[in-house]
């Protein structure tokens, strides 16, 4: 009882120490690349929330440091901000709670005067502003005279077919009366939303704001059936661009699907709409050259939620689409290394180094790396920070400046500036620290960290290949491992600083992350290869990963830890079941268990089909050959053969993966007489809320420990 009670204390100061290393959110360069406006977020454990806080650093030509902001500045109200394009003027959407409700405002700031603030709730417009990444944008017009941003579609307030009131008056408007549009009945009308992580978001609508008459107009002209977010000003500022994405016949989960049907559009002033992409294919990222080019990411619709995209572009004036990356089915040879294609969900708000070439980062197997590609040439390089070894994403680019953050597991984010080389010349770009490199403790900067290639030999599978990464603490002895599978699936582990991770190692524990096929970063062909293949070929990876592990590193066989949200959760369940005397102790996060019922209960109803191998459709009949497809994959059918202990963290508000999947799975495991706890929070699929967060994580690290000793 006494070492257990040292080790939770251990494990309360290691999270402690952790939550005090402020991530990078984002960056501006401004003053010609010799400013930089730096936004960073921190845990605050007291508060119970994240504290977002503003840095600034002024640099010399070499990219030194000389003057930088005395104390950070708090911004944790402000929820959308953009710089103009002359850096005059700087817009605000600021949300604030008066009385516990909540308002948002509109301000526009020159230096230190406060020139417009406009409170957006009390204009009755629209509804919330939107701020996520799927949808939201803050943008000006070229000649800084409006700002553009996206929000909720204000609907008439529904009313009872019996209600007491005045009696309604027409209103007059000329020689035209008309009466207020009539919503009896429909006070308990259902209205689906865009699910996981964007509860509330029903329809949106585009909003201008004139700044010299504070005029605040909804935008006109776009079918009833779309949903726009992403949108910008066109460079001659007559027009508007963005993505629509279609509500019809249903909303499908938007949050991590990038395969859902959309549009690129044109939007005038005067409401005349264009559709600039094709049929059939999920955009996302419209950005604007400084001549008026428009390029933006797309892929096909339907099939795994994340995929390789293709990079394509619309010259100024024309209506043909042409593609300037397209996808990689594998790899394809550039200029200074391989490169497996793009799987970013967004380019930088500013990509453009010039006129002719564009930057962007994306995973790739095992890394975030950085690349420009010439539009003319199509010729692509690698760009990345060869100097700190790890993830480099690019933030912003002015006047041949670059911004990007750099870090590693061991080593938390910090800003670098590069000055982009000339076309031709890009992999000899230089990095320069900026920010301070954050403390960490000993036995996590001395942590190892290395990629493992890994293939299965002698298989006829059309994928054979994945990769993985291990990183362990510097301490003598064989050591406990965490194998820990990704969620998704189509997503990715790289080398970039995750608190989850550092916390491992600070506690003395080996890791082992895959990414089994199936994951991004490799290439379109390891993608598309494991939908139908789900609950085998990326178990057998897992298991593969294990055993290659176990003969390379000191690790203590009789300690082997699960560890997985999600698809994550999945696997994890799954090889508890399918190698009950291999892994000693689970702990899983919002786990899929049995695709099958979550079928009907998901945002992502199409996950379910496609990952089991058909064809996604709620037309006809029910198929009872597809059910069962969905139930042998799943972890529910091993369930009975499960020995190791485990604990279920479940978010009462998950859209994606419904508490019901953990709870069903858990009552099983008590059933067959398997140690068994769950912990419920009042969160979503991410379980990312500070107190949600924290509770969890210590308590993986409690429940290891303690079923390992």
């Amino acid at each position: 009882m006494i070492k257990m009670a040292s080790q939770i204390e251990n494990m309360i100061n290691a999270y402690k120490t952790l939550s005090k290393i402020p991530s990078v959110l984002g960056g501006r360069l401004i003053k010609h690349g010799t400013k930089i406006s730096s936004r960073w977020s921190v845990k605050n454990l007291d508060k119970g929330k994240n504290t977002k806080f503003l840095y600034n650093y002024v640099l010399n030509d070499s990219f030194n440091v000389i003057a930088e902001s005395e104390f950070g500045i708090d911004i944790s109200t402000e929820v959308l901000s953009s710089v103009s394009p002359r850096e005059t003027f700087k817009a605000v959407i600021r949300e604030e709670k008066d009385k516990d409700v909540k308002k948002q405002y509109l301000e526009v700031w020159r230096k230190n005067r406060l020139l417009h603030s406009i409170n957006l709730t009390a204009l009755d417009l629209h509804g919330d502003v939107y701020a996520d990444p799927e949808f939201g944008g803050l943008d000006w017009s070229p000649d800084e005279s409006a700002v553009l941003y996206v929000a909720e579609k204000k609907l008439p307030k529904p009313e009872p077919y019996i209600k007491r009131k005045p009696e309604e008056r027409p209103q007059c408007n000329g020689g035209t009366c008309e009466t207020a549009p009539n919503n009896k009945g429909e006070e308990f009308l259902y209205r689906q939303d865009w699910g996981e992580q964007l509860v509330g978001k029903h329809l949106s609508v585009v909003v201008v704001c004139q700044l010299e008459t504070e005029k605040v107009s909804v935008l006109g002209g776009l079918p009833e059936t779309w949903c726009p977010g992403q949108v910008v000003f066109a460079p001659d500022g007559e027009s508007v661009v963005g993505v629509a994405w279609e509500t019809e016949p249903r909303r499908l989960g938007l949050k991590f699907c990038t395969n859902r049907p959309s549009y690129i559009f044109s939007l005038t002033n005067d409401g005349t709409m264009k559709k600039l992409s094709s049929e059939g294919m999920a955009v996302r990222s419209p950005r604007f050259s400084p001549e008026g080019d428009l390029v933006w990411l797309q892929r096909t619709t339907g099939g795994p939620h994340h995929a390789c995209h293709a990079l394509v572009m619309m010259k100024k004036g024309q209506s043909e689409v042409s593609t300037i990356i397209d996808i990689v089915d594998t790899e394809i040879q550039i200029a200074n290394g391989s490169f497996h294609g793009l799987y970013c969900q967004a380019l930088p708000e500013r990509c453009f180094v010039d006129n002719k070439r564009v930057l962007f980062s994306t995973p790739q197997q095992t890394e975030v790396r950085s690349y420009v590609v010439n539009l003319e040439s199509k010729h692509i390089v690698d760009i990345s920070n060869r100097t700190t070894p790890g993830s480099t994403s690019v933030l912003d680019i002015q006047s041949n400046v670059v911004l990007a953050v750099c870090s590693n597991m061991t080593t938390p984010g910090q800003l670098f500036v590069s000055r982009m080389p000339t076309a031709g010349t890009e992999a000899d770009a230089r990095w320069v620290r900026v920010s301070e490199a954050a403390d960490v403790p000993l036995s996590l900067a001395t942590s190892s960290v290395q990629y493992l290639q890994l293939t299965h030999e002698n298989s006829e599978d059309s994928v054979k290949s994945f990769t993985a990464i291990y990183m362990a603490p510097q301490k003598e002895g064989k050591l406990p491992l965490v194998v820990w599978p990704h969620g998704g699936p189509h997503s990715g582990f790289v080398n970039a600083f995750a608190s989850e991770a550092a916390f491992f190692a600070m506690l003395g524990f080996a890791m082992l992350q895959i990414n089994y096929r199936g994951s991004t970063g490799g290439g379109q062909a390891s993608v598309g290869f494991l939908p139908k293949r789900v609950g085998s070929a990326d178990v057998v990876d897992c298991k593969l990963a294990t055993d290659i592990a176990l003969k390379q590193f000191p690790i203590d066989e009789n300690k082997l830890c699960l560890v997985g949200g999600s698809h994550g959760g999945f696997l994890v369940t799954h090889l508890s079941g399918q190698y009950p005397d291999l892994y000693k102790v689970v702990a899983t996060r919002n786990p899929v268990t049995d695709v099958a019922t979550m079928f009907n209960s998901t945002d992502i109803a199409d996950w379910c089909a496609v990952e089991a191998g058909f064809e996604f459709t709620e037309k006809g009949p029910v198929s009872e050959e597809h059910m069962l497809a969905m139930r042998r994959c799943s972890p529910i059918a091993h369930v009975h053969k499960v020995k190791a202990p485990t604990a279920m963290m479940l978010g009462s508000g998950d859209k994606r993966v419904p508490l019901f999947q953990g709870l069903e799975y858990a009552r099983r495991l008590k059933a067959n007489g398997v140690t068994t706890r769950i912990y419920m929070y009042d969160d979503n699929h991410s379980l990312s809320s500070p107190a949600a967060e924290m509770d969890h994580v210590i308590n993986t690290a409690s429940w290891f420990f303690q079923h390992l000793s």
